[in-house]
């Protein structure tokens, strides 16, 4: 476990990161919660006196990390950029998402659609499941299942099923 304080940053212009508010660990700390590790790993803890789990680190080259903080934390936090937080970190080796039942079903239906997600990096197949339980209504849901189940039977990562979605509204 580290204790640090960190200033919460935000990104101007950054591509996909623009805008993100975020805290900034360096290489020094995030060996010390995992040795080592140049890639995504999940983390909880404190940020002040708000529990966090399940948060997951971007890597940033060097071996140095942010955590990037959303609008509801921040809120929790009533912090913006700027304002200096408490954080205390560990590795979240707790940490999975569960297949929802309706997708295991409609994959399960033909072997090569499961076999093809469970080969998904588990990051991938995250996006996937919090893209389907992000869903608001039952027709979306609905949707979004039969997206997942097309991209799976042609291979598709998460990236690539939602890059040939928007050429297709285009």
């Amino acid at each position: 476990m580290i204790t640090f304080k960190a200033e919460i940053e935000k990104f101007g212009e950054l591509g996909e990161k623009t805008g993100w508010s975020y805290i900034f660990i360096l290489q020094a700390l995030a060996n010390e919660l995992k040795p080592g590790c140049k890639k995504s790993f999940r983390v909880k803890g404190k940020l002040d006196q708000v529990e966090i789990s399940g948060v997951a680190t971007v890597p940033m080259g060097e071996g140095d990390f942010i955590i990037a903080l959303k609008a509801s934390l921040r809120k929790q936090l009533r912090k913006e950029a700027g304002a200096v937080v408490e954080v205390v970190l560990e590795e979240d080796k707790d940490f999975k998402i569960e297949i929802p039942e309706d997708l295991e079903l409609c994959l399960s239906d033909e072997p090569q659609l499961l076999e093809s997600f469970m080969k998904l990096p588990m990051s991938h197949r995250n996006w996937y499941i919090n893209w389907l339980n992000s869903a608001k209504t039952e027709p979306t849901r609905t949707k979004r299942l039969v997206k997942i189940v097309s991209a799976m039977d042609r291979g598709l990562d998460f990236g690539e099923m939602m890059r040939e979605g928007k050429k297709l509204r285009n």
